[in-house]
């Protein structure tokens, strides 16, 4: 009996297979500073809609990217953070936000800057 052969695949396709939804870099960059909620997450990119970070947030889970946890209470309680598979993603995500900050800074566009504390948008 034949074994049938699979396809190479290219590994740049893998990879933006798993992180390149729309809000998901964006997702990743938010969690490396910590565990948060999904509210949490909402106010840090709020030009996604409900519907859309929970999807992005389901398949990122999927992929092994980030750990949902719930807590067993009313009212429920969410908590979303980076496996170890995500962790590893830090430094990509860094490069791409730095690259990003180039870009806008060369071509006068204006960008939002997340401080520190993840918490509060600032103007750059």
């Amino acid at each position: 009996m034949e074994q049938q052969q699979q396809e190479a695949v290219c590994p740049v396709e893998v990879a933006l297979s798993i992180v390149g939804g729309k809000w998901k870099l964006q997702i990743i960059y938010c969690l490396l500073s910590g565990t948060k909620r999904f509210g949490q997450l909402r106010r840090l990119i709020p030009r996604t809609t409900q519907q859309m970070l929970t999807m992005q947030l389901r398949e990122l889970e999927q992929a092994g990217i980030l750990h949902r946890q719930v807590y067993a209470q009313v009212p429920p309680k969410v908590e979303y953070s980076l496996t170890e598979l995500g962790r590893s993603l830090e430094p990509i995500v860094h490069q791409i936000h730095a690259w990003g900050e180039w870009y806008c800074e060369q071509n006068d566009i204006e960008y939002w800057q997340i401080s520190d504390h993840m918490e509060d948008y600032v103007p750059a």
